[in-house]
């Protein structure tokens, strides 16, 4: 893809993100309509549906030939990396977005021929931008983000899946406790964004594309890992447990999920 072309891409789709959090917050504070999918804990509501229908229909507009993947089903059943393919997450963090109207996140990610292009993710309320891809850097609201120190895991903080923890997947307790402090977000979003700015030095998760997918981006441009919890290559569309780092915290975790 020339860069001109993915320059105009990258303007676009920063349009599409303002108007979609303006959406979201005019209606964040009416009657919410709230459904459950896999459990009472994974919540749906009326606005993740909308904001994604809403997604969906700029990607058509835009690129009517790609793949769109969303996490509510509004757009393909996607089995294969070819070609272009948009990935969106409406609402990152539902559970926070219905308890706490606070942390959570839009993201959206576009990829070709299973090589990332674009990233966005966005921190609704605290109006954090992320975005970029190989061709054109990452920026945190428009300005070049910052080299990100290769923090070890003992000198930082760590953001874990709250579940992991509790049943010590992959000796998660162990992991935590040879971190400066555990923290639990409960959006992939916002903790891709604290790594990103060197707020956490690492988290893990069992994610989901939308989940990961324009993170991914964003991470590998920034010179961050983000690799399956063992440490093998995280292909676009599966759903795994997911180990981002900084390069020594990865290596030092590594040592500790193979215990």
């Amino acid at each position: 893809m020339e860069i001109n072309e993915v320059k105009q891409i990258d303007k676009t789709v920063k349009g599409w993100l303002h108007e979609s959090r303006d959406n979201v917050l005019r209606k964040i504070d009416t009657r919410l309509t709230v459904d459950t999918k896999t459990s009472r804990k994974d919540l749906v509501t009326n606005i993740d549906k909308q904001n994604e229908k809403f997604l969906v229909s700029k990607i058509r507009a835009f690129d009517p030939n790609a793949k769109i993947l969303g996490e509510e089903g509004f757009g393909d059943q996607v089995h294969s990396t070819d070609g272009r393919i948009w990935i969106i997450d409406p609402i990152d963090g539902t559970m926070n977005f219905v308890k706490q109207r606070n942390h959570f996140a839009i993201m959206i990610a576009l990829y070709e021929d299973g090589k990332g292009v674009l990233g966005y993710v966005m921190d609704v309320i605290g109006k954090h931008l992320l975005s970029g891809g190989p061709d054109l850097g990452v920026f945190d609201n428009g300005r070049p983000l910052p080299p990100i120190q290769d923090t070890t895991l003992r000198e930082g903080l760590i953001g874990l899946s709250g579940p992991m923890v509790l049943h010590n997947d992959y000796n998660m307790v162990d992991i935590a406790q040879q971190s400066l402090g555990m923290r639990i977000y409960g959006s992939a979003g916002i903790d891709i964004i604290s790594v990103l700015r060197g707020e956490l030095v690492g988290y893990i998760s069992y994610l989901k594309p939308w989940d990961f997918g324009a993170g991914r981006i964003l991470c590998q441009t920034a010179g961050l890992k983000m690799t399956t919890i063992d440490g093998q290559r995280l292909d676009v569309l599966s759903s795994t447990p997911v180990l981002l780092a900084t390069r020594n915290a990865h290596q030092d975790i590594l040592t500790i999920v193979s215990k």
